[in-house]
């Protein structure tokens, strides 16, 4: 049985993840971060959660960790929506229904 996410509870950043499977990884932050051709700064944002996970990026964790972009790329923009239904105005817009 799948489990349905609570509504109010924000998505992981992908950044979390990572910081969890960084130390199964045996690697240091800055010994991955060179190994996907980003700086460690960029890294370091994106495990903070200050930096999103680009298209860009993705790939290369894709390809680093062996399960796609794809992957990274859902949970960023899961994590992206949830904010952005939180703090975007959308009171004065309709629901459009179709006829």
């Amino acid at each position: 049985m799948d489990a349905v996410p609570h509504p109010n509870r924000c998505p992981s950043h992908p950044g979390t993840l990572l910081d969890d499977i960084i130390p199964a990884t045996g690697k240091t932050k800055a010994e991955i971060a060179r190994l996907l051709g980003i700086s460690r700064q960029h890294f370091y944002d994106i495990i903070g959660g200050r930096k999103p996970v680009s298209p860009a990026v993705a790939a290369r964790l894709g390809k680093a960790f062996g399960d796609g972009a794809a992957v990274w790329l859902r949970m960023q923009a899961a994590y992206d929506a949830w904010h952005a239904e939180r703090e975007v105005d959308v009171s004065k817009i309709p629901t459009i229904r179709a006829a």
